[in-house]
C-alpha cells in the first residue's frame, strides 16, 4: 500500500508591525481551515508567521523585540492555532522566534534567542524541532539601508544541527528560509533518508545585503531551483512555503511550491497572499531515486571530497608537514 502523505502548503501574504497577534492568528486559523477542508493531513506555514518580519528593522526598544519572540511553544498567544488543528486532526510545521532565556547581550548584539521551526503531530505534540543554522545578513545596522537584515543581531545561530524524525509516516526534516540555498543543509537530511523536507521562508524581493543586482523575478526563480534541484539530488518531496507581497514597505517573494523527488512541481502559487496549495506526496516515489541515481551507500564518495585551493602557492591541509 502506497505512503500517501496530503499536504497543505499555507503561504501567507505580508504581516504588518502594525498588525495584531489576534488578527494574524485568525488569518492562520482560515488558512488551516481551507486547508483541513482540502483533506490536508499537514499544514505547512512560513518561516516567522506570526509577526512581521522584525529582522528588517534596527530595533531598539527591548519590550518591543522581546514581543517578537515566543517564551515556549504553545503558548496563550498562538493556543487557539494549535487547538484548532487538533480537532481537525491536522499537523503543523511552522516557525517562530524561540526565546531563549539564557540569551546573551555584549552592549552591540541583542540576540535573544532562535529562528526556529516545529513538526507537530495530528494529536497535537510536537514531535520535532529545528533551529535554523544559515542565517544571513549582518550584526550591526548598514548606515543608508532603509530595511536591513538583522538575523545575525537578533538570532543565534541553530545548535541541533540538521535533524530528521519519523512523522506523518515518512522520514521528515525541516530547513528555513536561507537554509535552502545551501547543498549541504539537503544533504544532511539526505544521508538520514529524508523523504520530505519542509522549508518556511520570508525572502526579500530586492537584494538585502545592498545594491540592484537581483531583482524580485531573479530571487524568486533561485528559490525555486534550489528546492527543485535539492529535491531531485535528495530524492524527496520539498514543500516550500513564503510570507510574501508587501510587508511595512518591504517586498517579500512568493513562489510557494510542492516539489516531488524528481525535482517536478506538482503545485505552485499563484499570487502573494494567503493561498493554499495541496498535493498527494507519494512517499515511496522517493525509492526509485534513493536506489538508484542517488544510492548513496553505493556511488558517494566521500574520501575524495576534499576542499579545492584555487590559491597558488597554499598548501592543501592534507600535504602540509
Amino acid at each position: 500500500m502506497a505512503r500517501i502523505l496530503r499536504v497543505a502548503a499555507c503561504q501567507m501574504g505580508p504581516v504588518q508591525r502594525a498588525d495584531s497577534r489576534a488578527h494574524t492568528l485568525g488569518r492562520m486559523i482560515a488558512l488551516l481551515e481551507r486547508a483541513a477542508g482540502q483533506g490536508a493531513e499537514l499544514a505547512v506555514f512560513p518561516e516567522l508567521p506570526f509577526t512581521t518580519f522584525f529582522p528588517r528593522w534596527a530595533i531598539e526598544d527591548e519590550r518591543e523585540l522581546l514581543s517578537h519572540f515566543e517564551p515556549a511553544m504553545p503558548n496563550p498567544n498562538v493556543q487557539p492555532l494549535f487547538d484548532r488543528a487538533k480537532a481537525l486532526g491536522v499537523g503543523l510545521s511552522l516557525g517562530y522566534a524561540e526565546l531563549d532565556r539564557a540569551a546573551f547581550e555584549d552592549g552591540t548584539v541583542r540576540r535573544r534567542g532562535y529562528n526556529t521551526a516545529i513538526l507537530v503531530g495530528r494529536d497535537g505534540a510536537i514531535l520535532g524541532k529545528y533551529r535554523k543554522v544559515h542565517l544571513p545578513g549582518s550584526e550591526q545596522v548598514k548606515p543608508g539601508q532603509t530595511h536591513q537584515q538583522l538575523e545575525k543581531r537578533y538570532f543565534a545561530y541553530g545548535d541541533l544541527g540538521f535533524p530528521a524524525f519519523r512523522a506523518f509516516g515518512g522520514i521528515i526534516g525541516m530547513l528555513i528560509c536561507n537554509d535552502r540555498r545551501w547543498p549541504e543543509a539537503w544533504r544532511c537530511l539526505g544521508l538520514q533518508g529524508a523523504e520530505m523536507v519542509l522549508i518556511g521562508y520570508n525572502s526579500a524581493a530586492y537584494d538585502p545585503n545592498g545594491g540592484e543586482g537581483e531583482s524580485a523575478e531573479l530571487r524568486t526563480f533561485h528559490s525555486t531551483l534550489v528546492v527543485q534541484a535539492n529535491a531531485y539530488m535528495n530524492a524527496c518531496w520539498a514543500v516550500a512555503v513564503a510570507k510574501a507581497g508587501v510587508e511595512d514597505g518591504a517586498g517579500l517573494i512568493g513562489g510557494s511550491c510542492i516539489v516531488d523527488p524528481n525535482g517536478l512541481i506538482v503545485a505552485q502559487a499563484k499570487t502573494l497572499g494567503d493561498e493554499v496549495l495541496v498535493a498527494d506526496c507519494d512517499l515511496d516515489a522517493c525509492a526509485q531515486g534513493k536506489t538508484k541515481m542517488f544510492d548513496f551507500a553505493a556511488h558517494r564518495r566521500p574520501q575524495h571530497y576534499r576542499r579545492i585551493v584555487e590559491q597558488v602557492g597554499v598548501v592543501p591541509p592534507h600535504e602540509e608537514g
